[in-house]
């Protein structure tokens, strides 16, 4: 007995507390609009009548109000309709208490004011006891809550009105804003959702230094990269974590409220700068109903030329890699977001092995090929020539042969900034997998060569290093002051690739436009600065000298090759150059041959390799930083 009373107190304890209180409302607010009414002379009748009145008067409320559900909402999550509702539930409240006073004739029956004023302030009076148990279990949170975050928001528009209202109602999201900032002047002074404007972007370290900000939220999904710059550098000594809404493109993607939308800070907003956005109306027609292979299909590049391959409802995708740990995970992703609609093979196999890939090739027929696959770490490949060798001139060699056996329409070679004029034995290895493919065009199949930057977000690239740097506590390892490279997004990486698809006629390399390159030294300060620290304060910044083929600045094209445009503004051409053939290839045979050499000493190897690599590409030279 005892415990079905508890559990109908604990499953109930809200609503009872809900009628008490309301009946509290209506009896207090109805006796002072009585006792009101006297003062003023009105005849309202006696005690008799007073009693009468509060008797009709309380079940008429509560049944109105059960009826339209105020009591199954749960106001600590209250937004405006719920309020507008309460509302309307008073005023049918209060003319169906009139018009049930009127037919009961009790007496002496008080004027109409009296029940247009008791109306007015039983409305008022149940709004305000509900805002004022949000406000009180808001406050109470944020008093008992340790862990509880102060928050500075930028940016006090709808999306911050949204915000503030989903942190107000969700629990345990341990967020409390304390203060906002607007560049419109307009709105300091004002308060938005209770929160309090006190200044724009040049107020931000100031404020957030005399709230104890612990995290600063920019809420202007509107705002542009460039614009995202501009607010992370007045931001930097603040020395709060930083999140960020969504721009307005990704805000509806899902259902996802606010809060579960935040996300750090991206490369691209940390750079300043916007997306580079291809057309790929043509290439829809040109990928769909085809058959599309990917070797490398697992790594960086390879799984968003996955997912981006399979929105154009290909024929088939198959994908090709050696690490089979990426490519289950790629796999697994597109079945998630395509399920049968989606024909996806996927095959553990190396482009070093001649045979399998050709089977591979002939079996499946695919009409684009996407070679990926590739070693790309500059520093491992200076240790490790022999790789380079075999997996990227070899595997590419391997991969453009079995394409023309398999009749495949046109292939697509990932190459890289690194091979013009290579510093590396990786550089140097790329630019003769790039000779490989111009000399193979007309063979029946269309080659072509893609050559970017680094890759934002990739394996291996800067942004992660230094981030798990930052948070190891430091120090951030910077290669020299002056070093600057090229940067580009993987979705804009994958873009240009398959805009090639789409363009390439045959012995083109493609290359992207990417802007201004930026100094390495630079974007570690502001990395520090964002994550609250101060550089070589907080945390130190190392340069740790040139690591071995590495260069100080890199480029995309070669004297030779020039430059032509494309329809896209972004995109050009580099002209073929001449290629001996001949030697070309005898030269690949004596590469091979030394690489699989085990007789041979490391120190044979890598100067065999060096030395023949030299004979193709006379342009690689070691970069001397003391003649820089």
């Amino acid at each position: 007995m005892f415990k079905s009373v508890a559990r109908f107190w604990h499953n109930h304890i809200r609503i009872i507390l809900s009628i008490l209180l309301d009946c509290a409302v209506v009896f207090v607010l109805l006796s002072a609009c009585y006792f009101i009414c006297s003062l003023d002379m009105y005849d309202i009748g006696d005690a008799i009548t007073y009693w009468k009145l509060v008797a009709i008067a309380i079940p008429t409320y509560l049944g109105v109000f059960t009826a339209m559900g105020l009591y199954k909402n749960l106001w600590s999550y209250a937004q405006p309709r719920e309020y507008l509702l309460s509302n309307l539930a008073s005023i049918v409240a209060g003319i169906l208490f009139y018009i049930i006073v009127r037919l009961a004739d009790i007496g002496n029956t008080p004027v109409f004011a009296f029940f247009a004023f008791n109306m007015f302030a039983v409305s008022v009076g149940t709004v305000s006891v509900r805002l004022f148990y949000r406000a009180f279990k808001s406050a109470r949170k944020a008093k008992h809550n340790p862990d509880c975050k102060r928050v500075m928001v930028i940016g006090c528009g709808a999306a911050c009105s949204t915000l503030l209202n989903e942190i107000a109602v969700t629990k345990d999201c341990n967020l409390l804003p304390v203060v906002g900032i607007d560049d419109d002047e307009s709105k300091i002074g004002c308060t938005i959702c209770g929160m309090r404007i006190e200044g724009g972007n040049e107020d931000i370290v100031r404020l957030a230094k005399k709230h104890q900000i612990d995290l600063i939220l920019v809420a202007i999904p509107s705002a542009d990269n460039a614009h995202r710059a501009r607010i992370l550098d007045f931001c930097q000594g603040s020395g709060c974590e930083i999140k960020m809404l969504p721009r307005l493109h990704d805000f509806h993607d899902d259902d996802a409220g606010c809060i579960q939308k935040l996300r750090d800070i991206t490369p691209e907003e940390l750079l300043g700068r916007e997306p580079i956005n291809i057309n790929n109306t043509s290439l829809a027609g040109y990928i769909a109903g085809k058959t599309v292979m990917v070797t490398g299909g697992g790594g960086s590049i390879g799984s968003e030329l996955c997912r981006q391959v399979a929105r154009f409802n290909p024929k088939k995708l198959i994908i090709v890699d050696i690490y089979e740990n990426n490519a289950y995970e790629i796999q697994q992703e597109l079945i998630r977001t395509y399920g049968h609609e989606l024909d996806l093979e996927v095959h553990i196999a190396s482009v070093r092995d001649k045979e399998h890939l050709a089977a591979l090739m002939r079996r499946l027929r695919p009409q684009l090929v996407i070679h990926a696959a590739a070693h790309k770490h500059v520093p491992l490949m200076e240790d490790s020539p022999t790789e380079a060798v075999k997996n990227n001139i070899i595997g590419t060699l391997n991969a453009a042969e079995a394409a023309i056996a398999a009749d495949v329409d046109r292939f697509i070679m990932i190459s890289t900034d690194k091979a013009v004029n290579p510093t590396n034995v990786m550089g140097a290895s790329k630019r003769v997998c790039e000779l490989i493919v111009e000399s193979m065009n007309g063979c029946g199949t269309d080659f072509c060569a893609v050559r970017f930057g680094n890759v934002l977000g990739s394996n291996g690239s800067v942004i992660p290093l230094f981030k798990n740097q930052i948070e190891a506590g430091g120090p951030v390892t910077v290669t020299h002051p002056e070093i600057t490279r090229f940067f580009m997004t993987i979705p804009e990486a994958v873009q240009l690739v398959l805009a090639a698809g789409s363009m390439a006629k045959g012995g083109e390399i493609f290359v992207l436009n990417m802007g201004e390159p930026v100094r390495i030294a630079d974007l570690a300060a502001k990395m520090i600065r964002l994550s609250g620290y101060e550089p070589d304060k907080d945390i130190d910044i190392e340069y740790t000298g040139l690591r071995p083929g590495e260069k100080l600045y890199e480029e995309l094209l070669t004297r030779e090759e020039g430059l032509s445009a494309t329809e896209n503004e972004k995109i050009f051409i580099g002209r073929p150059t001449h290629i001996d053939t001949a030697l070309l290839y005898s030269t690949i045979a004596e590469l091979r041959a030394v690489a699989l050499d085990e007789t041979l000493t490391h120190e044979e190897q890598d100067d065999g390799i060096e030395e023949l690599l030299l004979r193709i590409v006379p342009e690689f030279k070691r970069f001397d930083p003391k003649k820089s």
